[in-house]
């Protein structure tokens, strides 16, 4: 018999976590509302990411699904798209009222989020944790460009 456990691989509990930390907060968020709609929000009124491509990278994911994201964000009245750039050939991405309303239900519920799971954690397991993802991610290729 092999040595090897599921259970114990890093990708297996990396993945486990992820997705509980995922359900907890969608559960959490206002109806409707997915993860990947809520990073949207965050990304366009929290940090200023404002096309669909900056926006893509920003959340992870390929062009054409947060083209789709968008589109379902724009048609819950959360999100509104205009020209953008210097010529206009650019999609600017901005908050409605309500979207930027909605933003503060997000707001806490990842507040909530971060809170729970880190207080499982000492401060110093929390940043040598932070610190050994962001190293084990580096230098790997974006999980998009495939």
């Amino acid at each position: 018999m092999s040595g090897y456990r599921l259970h114990n691989r890093l990708g297996f509990r990396v993945s486990r976590l992820a997705r509980l930390m995922q359900a907890r907060h969608e559960a959490a968020l206002p109806k409707g509302l997915t993860r990947l709609g809520a990073t949207v929000l965050a990304g366009v009124g929290d940090e200023g990411v404002a096309t669909p491509s900056d926006l893509a990278a920003y959340v992870g994911i390929t062009r054409p699904a947060m083209s789709r994201l968008l589109k379902g964000l724009e048609a819950k009245g959360l999100i509104a798209r205009a020209p953008g750039g210097t010529d206009g050939r650019q999609t600017a991405v901005a908050l409605t009222a309500p979207g930027q309303a909605i933003l503060a239900q997000v707001r806490a519920a990842s507040d909530a989020l971060q809170a729970h799971f880190a207080a499982k954690l000492s401060d110093d397991d929390l940043t040598c944790l932070t610190q050994a993802l962001a190293r084990l991610a580096e230098g790997e290729p974006d999980p998009t460009d495939f």
